[in-house]
């Protein structure tokens, strides 16, 4: 899939998103739509990170584009029965134990504060424990695809520890945290093809996704004593994000400029 046909598929699966919303608002109400439309946000946000990780993990074995599509496209579908079953748990445990909206707020605080903090350099998985202990517990034969893929779903597995409470912070409706977390996952594969190009630029983005961490997790510990408009809520995310597109546009822009010299 080529950059610019990633472009339109991308597009399709956001149009899609927000015409679910569409239904959601049409047959649930408003409170339910602007759940779901804050949850996709969050969720497509902090997946940036996630696809980061993916483009090393690339690089570090090696795999070139047609297999990228590949490990991409089954790591999809193993994050959406990942997701079923974490998300089923979640709601199950903050049902039946209150204080684990607290454990997940403060959970999602930690987060956002150590992705706030950390180290702006690209980490070296050669030193990566989980990598470590994947090469030496496969076999010896088995192919770089299904390394890669399993190194995919293990990466996807730990941000779901982040996203999915961080979802649940907006709303504990099952239907609509499974279906934001499932509509953007699957532009992920678009998105990646989409980014990958120009994943120098969003080096910084773990500020702003620290601050929507915090936000979230303070908005879970504190909703009990003070039930934040949820309208607020997608409205801050909205403006942070929208305060980094617009100080890494004109990097982006002198990026673009570069690559078309470059072509010519």
């Amino acid at each position: 899939m080529k950059s610019s046909k990633a472009v339109w598929v991308l597009a399709a699966w956001i149009i899609a998103a927000l015409l679910f919303n569409a239904g959601i608002l049409f047959v649930q109400g408003q409170q339910k739509a602007l759940e779901f439309l804050t949850g996709y946000v969050i969720e497509l946000s902090l997946s940036i990170d996630n696809l980061f990780v993916f483009f090393l993990i690339f690089s570090h074995f090696k795999i070139g584009p047609v297999q990228e599509k590949r490990v991409l496209s089954w790591g999809v579908l193993g994050a959406q029965f990942m997701r079923a079953v974490f998300i089923l748990a979640g709601v199950a445990l903050l049902k039946r134990c209150h204080w684990v909206v607290y454990a997940f707020g403060i959970l999602l605080v930690f987060s956002g504060f150590k992705l706030f903090f950390k180290k702006n350099k690209t980490p070296n998985l050669d030193q990566n424990i989980l990598l470590r202990l994947l090469k030496k517990t496969i076999p010896e034969n088995l192919s770089t695809f299904w390394v890669a893929l399993i190194a995919v779903e293990l990466a996807d597995l730990i941000f779901a520890l982040d996203s999915i409470p961080a979802v649940l912070a907006v709303t504990k409706d099952p239907f609509i945290v499974y279906s934001s977390n499932i509509f953007a996952i699957l532009g992920l594969r678009a998105l990646y093809l989409v980014l990958s190009p120009i994943f120098d630029m969003f080096r910084n983005l773990h500020y702003i996704l620290g601050i929507i961490l915090v936000f979230v997790g303070g908005k879970m510990i504190t909703d009990h004593l003070w039930p934040m408009p949820i309208g607020f809520a997608l409205g801050f995310i909205v403006l942070v994000l929208s305060i980094f597109t617009m100080l890494s546009w004109p990097g982006l822009k002198r990026s673009r400029q570069h690559d078309e010299r470059k072509g010519a």
